[in-house]
């Protein structure tokens, strides 16, 4: 593809997808609060408070890709989920605060998230997985998506696996 499609806004029976905006920052800023303790501590807010309110929106600004999951008929939204468009392959990518998970709105955002893909001409989405988080591993399984073989082994936070999905 010689210039990747823009992923804009989505919609399913339940959940609307749409640009990320910088004043959710405080939303995506509790999903760094709320992340497993198994994540990488680059990847959760540290003993300083970072990242802040601003570093999440400066993030946000920096647009992405990723979209604001929000479920139809109220205003909260609940996570984000879209495409990280950095290398060959696009990646997808979710995250829903956890009052949200086990209601299957992983997989609806993920699903809206892989038609748009496929329709948008992309032939294979990759993503990346710990392999302690059954549940992201159970919401790809759930989306096509075959775990690879490939591991990258670390001993403190465990392995992460590449799973990929043919479109």
């Amino acid at each position: 593809m010689s210039r990747a499609p823009v992923l804009d806004t989505l919609q399913t029976d339940r959940l609307i997808l749409r640009r990320r905006r910088v004043d959710e920052a405080a939303v995506y800023r509790e999903l760094w609060a709320e992340r497993d303790l198994r994540v990488p501590s680059h990847r959760r807010v540290d003993a300083e408070g970072r990242p802040t309110l601003e570093d999440i929106a400066a993030e946000v600004r920096a647009d992405s890709g990723l979209l604001a999951v929000k479920r139809k008929g109220t205003a909260d939204v609940i996570g984000y989920c879209g495409l990280i468009l950095d290398g060959d392959e696009p990646e997808l990518a979710f995250e829903l605060l956890r009052v949200v998970h086990g209601c299957g709105y992983a997989t609806e955002a993920g699903r809206a998230v892989v038609t748009w893909a496929s329709e948008a001409g992309y032939r294979r989405l990759r993503a990346t997985v710990w392999h302690w988080n059954v549940a992201s591993r159970r919401v790809l399984e759930k989306l096509g998506f075959r775990e690879t073989g490939r591991v990258e082994p670390d001993s403190v936070h465990g392995h992460t696996l590449l799973t990929v999905r043919e479109l």
